[in-house]
């Protein structure tokens, strides 16, 4: 099978990027491939980015991703920071919307232990 002529497969067209990254999603946050899988998609969208020309699905994978790898982000530098995080925190740090991902990156600065943490995702 020749994948230039299925031009769906390229990139992982067709539905195949969304399926991804719902799967991503799906997984529980120490799922030991998880942080891998998500390096490899976020490489694909960078190289997307870079693309003069992208389709709608380029742009919306690209959209859909990025609140994945900023909360991947948020949680390894608390990780760095704290050691492990419990598991409970890091599945509320996943769900949160991308404005409040980005004021936590700002304020897990000020974060002396895991309970300032505890008491600014749940004041």
């Amino acid at each position: 099978m020749r994948v230039l002529a299925y031009p769906e497969l390229r990139l992982g067209r067709g539905g195949t990027r969304e399926r991804a990254i719902d799967e991503l999603e799906r997984l529980s946050p120490n799922a030991p491939l998880k942080s891998a899988s998500l390096n490899l998609l976020y490489n694909l969208s960078r190289n997307l980015e870079a693309l003069s020309k992208k389709t709608q699905e380029d742009r919306q994978f690209i959209m859909r991703l990025a609140p994945l790898q900023e909360a991947n982000l948020v949680i390894r530098l608390l990780q760095r920071r704290f050691g492990e995080i419990p598991q409970n925190l890091e599945e509320t740090i996943r769900n949160l919307p991308v404005e409040r991902l980005e004021d936590l990156g700002l304020a897990l600065l000020d974060f002396d232990t895991l309970t300032d943490l505890g008491n600014w995702l749940h004041p």
